[in-house]
């Protein structure tokens, strides 16, 4: 597939680092994407050389099957992780500013910043200098400015960083918005139970490199573990599983890590004989233990690779 965001064995060093090391990934219209990785993973380098902002020693961005150029970059939505805002400047001026440099009118780019200013929440604050903020109504003011020429691509580096419940929801519902209007969405979210509830698919890096891709269900479901947490109706005294690891025990509840290839119905049984279940359920780990589970083997492997590289430089 050719359209949208496509990008292919990018790659980009910092002195003796490899900050990003052949990472692939795509983004198709309308489709939201996870962008996952520990803090130094090369998720933000990444996002600068989709902008142009700094370049890559290798590989190739396309947008639509074309290189990226200064008139397409006008069409992509970036939200950073560290502001780029005026402080000196008021919230509907700067909204209304940066419309006008992706080339909107001054007058269409005022009703735009008319709505967006609007609908998050800012009109009270429209005069205010943004440097009068607080952190999370900035954290507004740059997502009004991501949005404001109506991009058929958004890049959002943690956007829902700072964010209280109520702004953070409103954020989901205007992204979530914008990828079924048929805009294509990155976004970067340490969030990562936020992330599991509103993307289609998800590539989790480490050490600059994709370690993992797919849908969020299915990377759960790959997982080689399952959780099952049982509720006795009474107390039942001491319990063991028949098999897996005990995590939490209280006497009358209890939480289990077993493998997934494990007989379930033999689990359940066993919860069972012990008294009357009051609830009892089986799943897949979470997103956010898969990601820490795929990038703790990734860093195993990693030292692995150098403590062997070590050893046969000794050797030799």
């Amino acid at each position: 597939m050719t359209g949208g965001l496509k990008v292919v064995g990018l790659k980009r060093s910092v002195g003796d680092l490899r900050a990003v090391d052949g990472v692939d990934l795509h983004v198709p219209p309308g489709e939201l994407i996870g962008f996952l990785g520990s803090n130094g993973a090369g998720k933000t380098t990444t996002m600068r050389m989709i902008l142009g902002i700094i370049s890559a020693d290798a590989g190739t961005i396309t947008w639509n099957g074309k290189p990226i150029d200064a008139d397409v970059r006008n069409d992509i939505g970036y939200m950073p992780q560290e502001r780029g805002l005026y402080a000196r400047m008021k919230v509907h001026e700067q909204v209304q500013y940066f419309g006008t440099l992706a080339g909107l009118e001054k007058g269409e780019a005022g009703e735009a910043a008319d709505y967006w200013v609007e609908r998050l929440g800012l009109e009270e604050r429209r005069d205010d200098l943004v440097q009068e903020l607080s952190g999370g109504n900035q954290q507004r003011v740059q997502l009004a400015v991501s949005l404001v020429h109506n991009p058929e691509l958004l890049v959002l580096d943690e956007p829902f960083a700072g964010l209280d419940p109520i702004a953070a929801d409103t954020m989901r519902e205007i992204v979530r918005e914008r990828a079924a209007e048929g805009a294509g969405v990155l976004l970067s979210s340490h969030q990562l139970n936020v992330v599991e509830g509103m993307c289609d698919r998800v590539i989790i890096v480490s050490h600059g490199r994709e370690v993992a891709a797919g849908r969020p269900i299915d990377l759960r479901a790959a997982a080689p573990t399952r959780h099952m947490n049982v509720r006795w109706a009474e107390p039942v005294g001491h319990w063991q599983p028949l098999a897996g690891k005990l995590l939490e025990f209280d006497g009358t509840s209890a939480s289990v890590e077993l493998p997934a290839l494990s007989d379930m119905s033999e689990q359940i049984a066993h919860a069972v004989a012990a008294g009357e279940v009051a609830t009892l359920t089986v799943e897949p780990p979470s997103l956010a233990e898969v990601f820490a589970d795929t990038v703790t083997a990734e860093h195993d492997i990693g030292h692995a690779e150098v403590d062997d590289s070590e050893q046969g430089g000794e050797e030799e």
